[in-house]
């Protein structure tokens, strides 16, 4: 009885030992791991795998590049790529950005640029503002293929700067492509003038479908109009 006792006594240590062991050589493994993969250049970031994709013409993929660098050598588990976007964010000419990891070593940065649409009197020569409003460049004249909006870049000239903006975006190709010049003194007040010299008076931005429906309508009926006034688009009015 003593000697099985003994035995049962025995075999339980053994039990706790080999426990112990796979605990204490699970923990050594876990540790192992975080520290290849958290800590060592195992999956470190290396900035000769960093893709940039959509630049467009208002971003300096060199600044884009400088900013992801200082991040090359951090292992990827620990990037913060949230900061990383937002430092992108601050760039000039940068509208949007989405990162992605590419394991082991790389990432993906695809860039959403802000492109001008509308060339603007400033000061300092000619300002270039992307659909939003917000200036991309300056230059010295106004880039060919670029409507001039006449509207001032301050404050408060933002809500027309806005409207003037969204009319234009809301002209098919082949009516957009025709205006040469943008004006607006307040948001209900957008009046283009047409590569013909015709004004187009539009109002606000609301309801340009129809708007522009119906100065297309008025294009083929009266060619020879120098003024189509579709503020109020039901009574529209040639002159």
């Amino acid at each position: 009885m003593t000697r099985r006792l003994a035995e049962k006594r025995a075999m339980r240590r053994h039990r706790v030992l080999k426990t112990l062991s796979l605990w204490t050589a699970a923990a050594v493994a876990l540790g192992v791991v975080v520290w290849g993969a958290f800590f060592s250049p195992l999956l470190a970031l290396d900035a000769q795998r960093v893709e940039i994709t959509g630049q467009g013409t208002t971003i300096d993929v060199a600044q884009v590049q400088a900013v992801v660098a200082e991040k090359a050598g951090m292992p990827m588990p620990r990037l913060d790529t949230i900061d990383l976007r937002n430092r992108i964010l601050e760039l000039g000419g940068v509208k949007d950005v989405r990162i992605t990891r590419a394991w082991p070593h790389g990432l993906g940065v695809a860039l959403t640029s802000r492109e001008p649409v509308a060339a603007v009197p400033a000061d300092d020569g000619v300002a270039l503002v992307d659909a939003d409003g917000v200036r991309v460049g300056t230059v010295p004249d106004r880039p060919e293929g670029l409507p001039e909006v006449r509207v001032g870049l301050g404050a408060d000239d933002a809500p027309a700067l806005q409207a003037a903006l969204r009319v234009l975006a809301g002209l098919p190709p082949e009516l957009a492509s025709q205006v040469t010049r943008v004006t607006a003194t307040t948001r209900d007040d957008v009046q283009t003038t047409l590569a013909s010299g015709q004004t187009v008076k539009w109002g606000s931005d609301q309801r340009m479908a129809l708007k522009v429906a119906v100065v297309q309508t008025l294009q083929q009926a009266a060619p020879d109009a120098s003024v189509y006034d579709v503020r109020s688009p039901d009574l529209p009015v040639t002159r």
